[in-house]
């Protein structure tokens, strides 16, 4: 399966948690925590960001993790030297979900328009 195929796949069944990670999104936002936060969606345990959705409370298959920037930095998920780049394509957070999500095909960032 190609990989747009597979993310979109990921989407639709992503879509009945798109609320509950705009929420964690605004409250990193409202409380002052970050400027990036990042929603991380895996579907085995990672040590990043604080849960949000466990299994049960989600869809079957996924986990929901609230993190932000900062934290991928002080991991090393983002090199120090690439920060200005990845402030330069991350959107606006009132009108996009940062997500960076883990399965087992790929590790990846997107940002899906809120609805």
């Amino acid at each position: 399966m190609k990989d747009q195929q597979h993310l979109e796949i990921l989407e639709d069944e992503l879509k009945p948690l798109f609320n509950s990670i705009g929420k964690a999104m605004d409250t990193i936002l409202e409380e002052g925590i970050s400027e990036y936060p990042i929603i991380v969606v895996h579907q085995n345990a990672v040590e990043l960001g604080v849960d949000i959705l466990g299994l049960d409370q989600a869809t079957p298959k996924w986990r929901i993790s609230a993190s932000t920037l900062e934290e991928f930095v002080a991991k090393q998920l983002i090199q120090s030297d690439k920060v200005d780049d990845f402030k330069s394509v991350y959107k606006d957070p009132d009108m996009y979900l940062c997500m960076f999500i883990i399965d087992d095909m790929f590790a990846k960032f997107i940002f899906k328009r809120r609805r």
